[in-house]
């Protein structure tokens, strides 16, 4: 079963020019995988607008006035549930809604990215983290009785030119330019600690027991928003915000090479997710992809 939205585009602008919605190249699916019967996975992908309302007017026609405003941002979102949690399904989308909710009702920081005060933007995203972790607390002691459900969230949101990236958990944002692949994020786990402290050595830790063990989920005894911002302005670059579920049996060389070749993002997501599910699978798989097409040459 897949679930899917897809959002796509057919022209181009100049480079360097915001894009506009129909030259966005924009998708996202999620899987249950191979091994497990509950999909405890969550994403979104969406546009954020600045909307009129019309409840009553006496104009003949309202067909030609502007009530959508340009775009503010782009938003690509992931949340794993975590599987030994009691409800990480349940915490996953409670945490996805809970973060939406909050920033539609910070629209006003939007204006505040990319500039001196881009300090109540980038607030902004710590704080829908943390009332998402209150919200999905919450919910653990009215639902379950205090017992512990949590998700991880990664959250990539294009205020253009810039894309501000909220992490908690082990889920990864990626950014694909000129060929080469960066991880935004840094996994929030007990040997990714171990290694910034320099107990571990970096190579040690994909081979650790400990990789998988989260230091950091929405919903858990402890959470730790992170936010950084990478320049996304390049046409023809491209975003990926994936769960581990991907990247347990797809390397970042592979997904590199995949990116590369892109042709579109639904195409690339698919061909991810087959890779993943070809491998075993043994866990949910979701990946959201957007970019705004390059300019074709004249």
């Amino acid at each position: 079963m897949r679930l899917a939205a897809p959002f796509s585009s057919r022209s181009a602008a100049a480079e360097g020019i915001r894009p506009r919605d129909d030259e966005l190249d924009l998708y996202g699916l999620t899987h249950p995988g191979r091994v497990r019967q509950e999909n405890q996975d969550h994403f979104l992908l969406c546009t954020v607008h600045p909307q009129v309302i019309i409840h009553g007017t006496s104009l003949p026609a309202t067909d030609g006035l502007a009530l959508r405003g340009q775009r503010l941002a782009t938003i690509m979102l992931v949340a794993d549930g975590v599987g030994g949690s009691a409800a990480g399904s349940r915490a996953s989308r409670i945490a996805t809604e809970a973060v939406t909710q909050y920033l539609a009702t910070a629209l006003r920081s939007y204006h505040a990215a990319g500039t001196a005060s881009e300090h109540e933007f980038t607030e902004a995203l710590r704080k829908a983290a943390i009332e998402a972790h209150d919200v999905v607390r919450a919910e653990a002691v009215a639902e379950l009785g205090g017992r512990q459900m949590a998700t991880t969230l990664s959250l990539g949101i294009v205020v253009w030119p810039w894309m501000y990236v909220l992490q908690v958990g082990d889920s990864r944002c990626y950014y694909y330019q000129a060929g080469a692949l960066r991880q935004v994020t840094k996994d929030q786990t007990v040997a990714q600690g171990l290694a910034d402290e320099g107990v571990l050595k970096p190579e040690q830790v994909k081979s650790s027991p400990l990789k998988h063990v989260l230091a950091s989920a929405i919903g858990a005894s402890a959470a730790v928003p992170e936010v950084s911002r990478v320049n996304v302005s390049e046409r023809g670059s491209v975003i990926l915000v994936c769960t581990d579920g991907l990247t347990k049996h797809v390397s970042d060389e592979e997904i590199a090479q995949r990116l590369g070749a892109m042709e579109s993002a639904e195409q690339v997501c698919t061909q991810l997710l087959d890779l993943a599910l070809e491998r075993g699978g043994s866990d949910n798989v979701t990946l959201v992809v957007g970019r705004a097409r390059k300019v074709p040459p004249k």
